[in-house]
């Protein structure tokens, strides 16, 4: 509702007193310029700020390794009491409410590369007559590598093997139709569909559910990366019949560099004995994995996928972030609050900086989350000179060669004064 907005400090004011979700700012780190002010941290889309039962939970779990040794694998004497061999168990529920996924079917373990390679080694099943990847063009690096490198483990080429969609000429986003129709032109030749849920350079937000009933109707397996996705948007992952997909956790679920990944397999692929799995250890029978049998009896669940034991202290942070994401009563409130930031943004991009600024990102509020992909239009300014002039003014956001300047109200932590500040800090810098 843009008439509820003007572009004064006190219109930011008044929409973060009426925010019933501002008091979780005061549960992350925000860091602090130089000069001693917060900064306007909005790359949450990058790594998420750290909340402040970080430390006490990493802390907790150093403090069980010394006191408990080994032990601490099967005993708890304090809370929080999570033993180490079950600890990916307790992260299991919360997880699967962001991803719109049964419990049964999501388990956080590796890293997001590691997990869509585990997945494509199940899903990615080429014959000779259906051999065919489908990718977006500008897909990100590691889900272009690692398409490309799957394909090359069965002996065929990604120049013959692997099909992009880009978006029209002149225009930045994917259209969803020519999506539908180069699936439907690849037909019986394709094998595999892996695409982003939200399109880490634009943030678009792509028809999942259609692009998996498009994929399943010509005989191909559909997977996404939803790094962007999860914390950020909505998802139904169950309910939109995808086969598999796969996400981080450092971005909107907060849980600090490098940390353990989240994974999911659709249901309907659980149990199964026919197929094909890259196996280890820790996907084994929980009951009868310590009898050291040789003969593998995968968990009838998506933690079967798993190789080895959990990596506790990078899963620590992980539970401090969902634990936030459950006061916040889901994504449903936080979407909300989201779409109001959006609202804003836009009106202020529009009222203060049109004809300087444009966004790339689609304007429709279900095609976007709460990334803004900018580039700079106004004379005599380069798009990376707005940006180190950002970075040096306390905003910190982040640049996707060649063009392109993101930002991300995250509203877990983001208020709508920070919105204000990095428009009036943009215009200064503009001007």
């Amino acid at each position: 509702m843009p008439e509820e907005f003007d572009t004064t400090p006190g219109c930011a004011g008044r929409l973060d007193a009426e925010d019933d979700l501002a008091h979780l700012r005061d549960e992350f780190i925000v860091p602090v310029t130089p000069w001693g002010e917060e900064e306007i941290y909005l790359v949450g889309n990058s790594l998420g700020l750290q909340p402040r039962a970080v430390q006490a939970y990493v802390d907790a779990e150093l403090d069980k390794w010394g006191r408990l040794g080994v032990k601490g694998h099967t005993e708890v004497d304090r809370e929080p009491a999570f033993p180490w061999g079950s600890y990916e168990e307790s992260l299991t529920d919360q997880m699967a409410a962001l991803a719109g996924a049964l419990p049964s079917e999501v388990v956080v373990m590796n890293g997001l590369t590691v997990n869509l390679h585990l997945l494509m080694a199940t899903f990615y099943r080429p014959t000779q007559a259906r051999f065919k990847v489908l990718i977006e063009d500008h897909a990100f690096p590691s889900d272009h590598f690692a398409a490309a490198s799957q394909i090359r483990s069965h002996g065929r080429t990604a120049e013959e093997a692997l099909v992009t969609v880009a978006p029209r000429p002149g225009e930045d986003l994917l259209n969803a139709d020519d999506l539908l129709e180069a699936i439907f032109e690849q037909g019986d030749d394709l094998a595999l569909v892996l695409l982003p849920g939200v399109h880490y350079y634009t943030g678009q937000v792509l028809p999942l559910v259609d692009l998996v009933e498009a994929a399943h109707e010509v005989g191909a397996m559909v997977g996404f990366d939803l790094a962007h996705a999860v914390g950020n948007i909505p998802l139904s992952l169950h309910d939109s019949g995808a086969d598999f997909a796969a996400w981080c956790t450092y971005k909107y679920l907060n849980s600090g560099p490098g940390a353990t990944a989240g994974c999911f397999v659709h249901e309907r692929h659980l149990g199964r004995s026919d197929i094909n799995r890259f196996e280890g250890w820790w996907g084994t029978d929980k009951a009868t994995r310590f009898q050291m049998e040789t003969v593998f009896n995968p968990i009838p669940t998506v933690e079967a996928w798993q190789l080895t034991n959990p990596a506790v202290l990078s899963m620590a942070p992980i539970r401090a972030s969902l634990e936030v994401f459950a006061r916040a009563g889901g994504m449903g409130p936080l979407r909300q609050k989201s779409e109001r930031q959006i609202a804003y943004l836009d009106h202020l991009l529009n009222e203060v900086l049109a004809g300087r600024v444009e966004s790339i990102t689609p304007r429709t509020l279900g095609e976007r989350g709460c990334q803004f992909s900018l580039r700079v239009i106004a004379d005599g300014h380069t798009g990376r000179g707005v940006f180190d002039a950002l970075e040096s003014a306390g905003v910190s956001c982040d640049w996707r060669h060649p063009d392109v300047i993101r930002i991300a109200p995250v509203p877990l932590y983001n208020s709508f004064t920070d919105i204000h500040r990095f428009v009036h800090v943009l215009d200064g810098i503009l001007s």
